[in-house]
C-alpha cells in the first residue's frame, strides 16, 4: 500500500527572513500620507472631543480637582518619578529606529509579497472608507 497518497510529496520550501525586500519609494511615500493623514485626524478628534468636555468637567468635583492638580504636582517634584520618565523617554528614542527598521521590512514585505495580489482591492477600498471618514472623521476644520 502506498503511504504518499494522502500526502503527495512537495517539493522543499524555504524562506529567508534574512534578506528582506526593500519598499519602494511610491509605497513609502503613500504610506507616510496615510499616516500623516490619521495623525490628522486623531488630533482633530481629539481637540473636538476635549472642546465638548472641557466645560463639563471644569464644573465636576472641583475639590477633587484641586485634590489631582496637587498630586500631580508633588509627583512631578518626585525624583524616583523624574527618573522613571527618563528611562522611559531613552527607552523610547533607543526603540525608534528599531520600530522603523520594522516597519520600512513590512512595506517590504507586503510590497513584494502581498501588494500584487489584494494592492487593487485594498486601495479601492481604502479609496472608498476616505469619503466617509471626511464626513465622520474629517482630517481638517
Amino acid at each position: 500500500m502506498n503511504k504518499n497518497y494522502l500526502f503527495p510529496v512537495s517539493p522543499p520550501v524555504s524562506v529567508c527572513l534574512c534578506q528582506v525586500p526593500e519598499p519602494d519609494k511610491e509605497l513609502v511615500e503613500k504610506y507616510e500620507a496615510m499616516k500623516s493623514v490619521f495623525y490628522k485626524r486623531l488630533m482633530n478628534a481629539y481637540s473636538k472631543v476635549q472642546a465638548a468636555v472641557g466645560p463639563l468637567t471644569e464644573n465636576l468635583g472641583k475639590g477633587h480637582g484641586q485634590a489631582a492638580k496637587d498630586y500631580i504636582e508633588e509627583l512631578q517634584g518626585n525624583p524616583k518619578f523624574l527618573s522613571a520618565v527618563k528611562i522611559g523617554t531613552g527607552l523610547a528614542q533607543e526603540a525608534a529606529p528599531l520600530v522603523d527598521k520594522a516597519r520600512m521590512a513590512g512595506l517590504g514585505l507586503y510590497g513584494h509579497y502581498v501588494r500584487p495580489h489584494v494592492g487593487t482591492y485594498l486601495d479601492e477600498a481604502i479609496t472608498s472608507i476616505k469619503v466617509y471618514l471626511d464626513k465622520v472623521l474629517p482630517a481638517e476644520e
